[in-house]
């Protein structure tokens, strides 16, 4: 402990020395444009940012410190700090594939491959100064040092480790370890009063330490579709499902360095992160259907189903009156700045969306939930940005009472021709209430009967609880998102504002019936937590997936023609009454699709049939949308070491992906195919 007490004054004393410092601006591009993301550290320390969507930069640094910046497949550079306070610098290309080490202090660089792993480096004082390298780690403006430097028994500061308040007393304090601290920072008395009440009169010490591999992150598990024999299972039944979350995550995971936990790679969510060309709805129904087959990249004796669907696309201008509700977390874990920072300014985007017609609210929840603004009209944007800009983190995590409370101000303002939705950001890591994903799947099914729909973004890493947003998402008539950048939050919050905040049609489920004339087996790729069982697909009471505005969903299925066989199709025995059908009759058509759906304020499905027949076209020949979704599909194998891509490799996949990428935009495809040319696997 006495350790612990020495490294905390040495961080403290460390802390007021500062020398000529000055705020650095600047923007940061390549040949092409400004580049999001890039890696900004100040030679020797921890202090160091990332660019924006612009490639805008600011840092703090001292007249002479070295400036690094860094990016993946560019050369660094090096400039040193002098007079001017604007820096702008440009990157070029590096022609040689680099291995890219994310470390506690620094970048280490070696040719070819891309290293999975976070190592640190570095000694215990060095940790208690900075973060991981990646995101923004030090911000001198929320470090206020109380005007002492020493801590006796009669000033006793509070202290936070990780968000939870502890005493020097506590086993928590005794049993830290020096070499896991991450980073320590201090409140003085009046600030760390206004955030931890009376305990802190005295100041607060928040510690942080390491979460190493991300083994905080909490995941639902998930076991692969294998085949099925259509004579045993000829229907195959799910809920669609328009969350993004899995692919902007694993992304998160691969360009920090990260290896990515099997149960984090959500295949349908990294293939609807991308948009399709799919026609629009030109009928009464909400979503127009698109369907195309073609032979298979990875096995010439299996072919590739693909079941697109087109939401509507209602303009903002015309979607009804919003009655939004922000729910955002403001406990201790949301304190580094990829998380409530990042928050704040995210919303903004979102708010300079509203219209004079809209109204928000604001919850917040840390050790309890309060209302911090009241309905305002989103013609009144200032009041509510400085709402978001008051807020700040500490405190424990009561996400069931924020949940309540928030549900509780929206149905208090419920607009009966409305838009109706809560939107919660947060890190998911509830701990204090009902936090268990069972707790939060029965609290949200009972909120969703009062109309009101539901956003998740899930912001940070190291403790992110990707299943409980899945969980509350899935059962509470919602979306899913994950934001890492300014640049993913421009993308959920402006580029598919309609999308993310407005619903066209709740509970939509997918049935497919094969025909076993036709058809020896199929797999469903991807999905695994949005299966049905078969009897509930005309079960109104059933819970499904929710489609929004302009949104698409496509599925992809394997399938084995009648007569092939495969190595992961699994031998059954002889069936006597198998042979129902007849030889004859729908002898062209291979499978019948059948979607059922409700209009958003509807409680009785709408059914609609779509018939496909066998004109399989090679896989060179097809669309854009069906080889690239194909690529998508491999990669999230690849990373989930799926036997079945075993003999495809990362070169083959990125062929395909650069092939497919058709228009592209806004560069989405080829970030892709850039994610899959620096991804190396350790198998």
């Amino acid at each position: 402990m006495k350790k612990v007490i020495i490294l905390v004054f040495v961080a403290l004393v460390a802390l007021t020395a500062t020398g000529q410092e000055k705020l650095i601006t600047g923007k940061v591009s390549d040949e092409t444009g400004p580049l999001p993301g890039v890696s900004v550290l100040v030679k020797g320390t921890s202090n160091g940012t990332q660019t924006d969507f612009d490639g805008k930069y600011s840092i703090k640094a001292n007249l002479g410190d070295i400036l690094i910046y860094s990016f993946v497949g560019m050369k660094s550079e090096q400039k040193i700090v002098g007079k001017n306070e604007v820096i702008d610098v440009v990157l070029e290309a590096d022609n040689v594939l680099e291995e890219v080490v994310v470390v506690g202090y620094g970048i280490s660089r070696k040719s070819k491959s891309l290293s999975y792993s976070v190592s640190t480096i570095g000694t215990a004082d060095k940790a208690l100064k900075g973060k991981i390298i990646g995101v923004p780690i030090t911000n001198t403006n929320n470090i206020k040092i109380r005007g002492t430097t020493s801590v006796s028994n009669k000033n006793q500061p509070l202290y936070i480790i990780d968000g939870n308040p502890v005493s020097v007393d506590s086993k928590e304090f005794k049993k830290l370890n020096p070499n896991q601290i991450k980073n320590v920072s201090v409140l003085k008395n009046n600030t760390a009063a206004s955030i931890y009440g009376n305990r802190a009169t005295n100041g607060a010490i928040i510690i942080s330490t390491k979460q190493n591999n991300y083994e905080s992150e909490s995941y639902k598990k998930i076991k692969e579709n294998e085949f099925k024999h259509v004579s045993f299972s000829p229907l195959s039944t799910f809920s669609i499902d328009v969350d993004k979350a899995g692919y902007s995550n694993v992304r998160r995971l691969l360009n920090n360095g990260s290896s990515v936990p099997a149960d984090a790679v959500k295949i349908e969510e990294m293939i609807n992160y991308f948009d399709y060309d799919y026609p629009q709805p030109i009928d009464e129904h909400p979503f127009a259907i698109n369907t195309e087959l073609a032979s298979s990249p990875w096995s010439k004796d299996s072919k590739i189903l693909k079941i697109g669907l087109q939401g509507k696309e209602i303009l903002n201008k015309n979607i009804p009156p919003s009655n939004l509700v922000f729910l955002i977390d403001v406990s201790g874990s949301m304190s580094n700045a990829n998380k409530l920072p990042l928050l704040k300014s995210a919303f903004k985007l979102l708010v300079n969306q509203l219209r004079d017609e809209d109204k928000v609210s604001i919850v917040v929840y840390a050790g309890a939930a309060g209302v911090v603004l009241k309905p305002t009209s989103g013609s009144n944007k200032t009041k509510i940005i400085e709402a978001l800009e008051n807020l700040s983190a500490g405190g424990s995590t009561a996400g069931g009472e924020g949940i309540n409370l928030a549900y509780k101000i929206a149905e208090q303002n419920f607009k009966k021709k409305g838009n109706n939705r809560v939107i919660l950001a947060t890190d998911g890591d509830f701990n204090i209430g009902a936090s268990s994903d069972d707790a939060m799947e029965e609290l949200i099914k009972e909120k969703r009967k009062s109309g009101i729909f539901l956003t998740a973004l899930g912001f940070g890493m190291g403790n992110y609880q990707d299943s409980k947003l899945e969980t509350l998402a899935d059962k509470g008539n919602g979306n899913h998102a994950y934001i890492d950048t300014m640049q993913e939050a421009k993308r959920v919050l402006v580029t598919e504002f309609g999308g993310t905040l407005f619903t066209i049609a709740k509970d939509v489920k997918i049935q497919v019936e094969f025909n076993p004339n036709k058809i020896e087996a199929y797999r469903l790729i991807g999905y695994e937590n949005r299966l049905l069982a078969d009897e509930d697909f005309i079960d109104d009471k059933k819970d499904a997936g929710e489609l929004g505005s302009n949104h698409s969903v496509t599925a992809l299925y394997e399938i084995i023609p009648k007569g092939k066989t495969s190595k992961f199709l699994k031998e059954i025995g002889d069936l006597k009454y198998s042979d129902n059908t007849s030889k004859d009759k729908f002898k062209d058509e291979l499978v019948t699709i059948k979607f059922r759906y409700k209009k958003p304020k509807g409680t009785k499905s709408i059914e609609m049939v779509h018939v496909v027949k066998d004109n399989t076209i090679e896989f060179d020949n097809a669309s854009n949308d069906l080889r690239f979704a194909s690529a998508v599909a491999l990669f999230g194998m690849k990373l989930r070491a799926s036997q079945i891509s075993k003999e495809i490799s990362l070169d083959d996949i990125s062929k395909i992906a650069e092939n497919a990428k058709g228009k592209d935009k806004f560069g989405y495809r080829s970030e892709f195919a850039r994610l899959v040319d620096m991804t190396i696997l350790e198998n």
